[in-house]
């Protein structure tokens, strides 16, 4: 049984992007795998500085995974700032980590490049990372491919502190799915929050609607034959199908006669229909606020044990424990 671990940012609403390429992985894999899954709320730090929408957005990453069917019983699940000893191990390693591996750091220059304000934080990131993975002796880390460099400088880190201390740390492994490609939002680019794009899982009914007649397409009249491989409609559009459906939909795209309104249309009571059930357990979950408060910190608890073992482990063997 491997130790999966993945984490999100609550640095805005969770979307259909964060659903299929993260979150139903997560809860599939609490079945078969010792699963630690967190709300990194440091993290969004470096691009979210208002109070109040961080811990609202905290505590709606809490109740979407709840509703969705994570099981606090069977995994590791909290918020990364209840756990404080990551911040304790961040600052060890950042001691044994150079300047150039940051400074190489692609996810930095990309922020960098789309707008967010630099900072120490944001430089020191892949830092933090680390610490969240080597904390708990992750062994399999599920990222996309464009997160894949972190695991990289994770394991250049990992193996640094192993080489001047001894074996302390698992050296993680990523976990690539080729079958999740990049899930494009309703302009086209990557489904992103950052970018304000996103269909949110559980937005509201008219808002989720008018959001999908959004979606944009190329201007091929209704009787000209289309492509679904380059559609960003078709891409969002599979995943709610089954493999009938979609070969359905991709011929009547192929054959003419088809316009995008319609297949608009059949998408939205597509998305509205799959997370009706879970529409339901998540208003269920956020009447009793005192429940939610109790499950995040029992899955602090129980985490910080882990934690706490690591911890122990490496302040002895840099210095820290002194008597």
């Amino acid at each position: 049984m491997s130790r999966i671990l993945s984490g999100i940012q609550p640095s805005g609403v969770l979307h259909i992007g964060n659903y299929f390429a993260m979150m139903k992985q997560m809860i599939r894999f609490q079945e078969d795998h010792e699963l630690f899954c967190f709300i990194v709320n440091y993290h969004a730090m470096t691009s979210l500085h208002d109070k109040k929408e961080l811990r609202d957005n905290t505590v709606s990453a809490v109740l979407d995974f709840l509703a969705l069917g994570l099981d606090p019983e069977k995994t590791h699940f909290w918020i990364q700032s209840d756990v404080p000893e990551v911040t304790e191990l961040t600052w060890i390693l950042g001691c044994h980590t150079s300047l150039g591996l940051l400074e190489r750091s692609h996810s930095y220059k990309d922020k960098i490049a789309k707008g967010i304000q630099p900072s120490c934080g944001l430089f020191t990131y892949p830092v933090l990372m680390a610490a969240d993975i080597l904390l708990y002796q992750a062994e399999v880390i599920p990222v996309g491919k464009d997160q894949k460099q972190h695991i990289e400088i994770t394991r250049d880190i990992a193996e640094r502190f192993n080489n001047v201390y001894g074996d302390t740390f698992v050296l993680p492994a990523p976990m690539i799915s080729d079958d999740i490609a990049v899930i494009p939002g309703i302009d086209g680019l990557k489904m992103s929050k950052s970018y304000g794009n996103t269909l949110n899982i559980f937005e509201e009914e008219k808002s989720l609607k008018k959001k999908v007649m959004k979606i944009v397409t190329d201007s091929k009249g209704v009787e000209e034959p289309k492509d679904p491989a380059t559609c960003n409609l078709f891409a969002i559009y599979r995943l709610f199908a089954d493999s009938d459906k979609q070969e359905a939909m991709k011929d009547r795209y192929q054959q003419g006669g088809l316009g995008y309104g319609e297949v608009k249309k059949e998408l939205f009571s597509m998305i509205w229909e799959y997370f009706r059930p879970y529409r339901d357990k998540r208003e269920e979950f956020a009447k009793d606020p005192g429940e939610i408060l109790a499950i995040m910190k029992n899955g602090a608890e129980k985490t910080r044990k882990v934690a706490a073992e690591t911890l122990d482990i490496v302040k002895d063997r840099v210095g820290l424990k002194y008597l």
